[in-house]
């Protein structure tokens, strides 16, 4: 599966990561369809040039009309964010169906957060550093999609189980 294949590749490189969106729901434990893996990346030069060189080993190469060297300049992504709205960096490889992979750029929690409190899942014997619940329901407030509102309602339950099973 591409999705488990990408994770291990990002940690095999060191990547500092947090996987977020629906895939995070699901590996909570929440069933969500999603079409697409959505990750935030630490965007220091050291970190996001260990993220591209794991991602183009991947077959994987901007949706948009742009080069990874374009991608790698310092201050490229955040420039973009600003000057043309960019939300998320979207990556696929050019032939084939696996899922798209989004790369946010402006997450509404800093990454630093984000890290900190993520929840490290092993999953087939990978380390896959997830959001929290408490820090994907503060994204998907901020998001304010109607899909979001149905997210937070099963992660807010999903939380109050949690809580009255420990």
């Amino acid at each position: 599966m591409f999705s488990l294949t990408l994770l291990k590749t990002l940690e095999s490189a060191q990547v500092k990561y947090v996987l977020v969106g629906g895939l995070a729901l699901n590996l909570h434990g929440v069933i969500r369809a999603t079409m697409d893996i959505d990750l935030v990346v630490a965007l220091d030069e050291d970190n996001f040039s260990r993220a591209v060189a794991a991602l183009r080993s991947l077959g994987l190469e901007p949706a948009i009309p742009v080069s990874w060297d374009e991608v790698l300049q310092p201050g490229q992504l955040e420039r973009w964010g600003d000057e043309k709205n960019l939300i998320a960096l979207s990556l696929r490889k050019p032939q084939g169906y696996d899922p798209t992979l989004d790369l946010l750029i402006k997450s509404p929690l800093p990454f630093d957060q984000l890290y900190a409190n993520r929840v490290v899942k092993n999953i087939g014997g990978t380390a896959v550093s997830v959001a929290s619940i408490d820090d994907l329901i503060a994204m998907k407030r901020a998001a304010q999609r109607k899909i979001d509102l149905s997210d937070i309602e099963a992660l807010e339950s999903l939380k109050h189980m949690q809580g009255s099973s420990s």
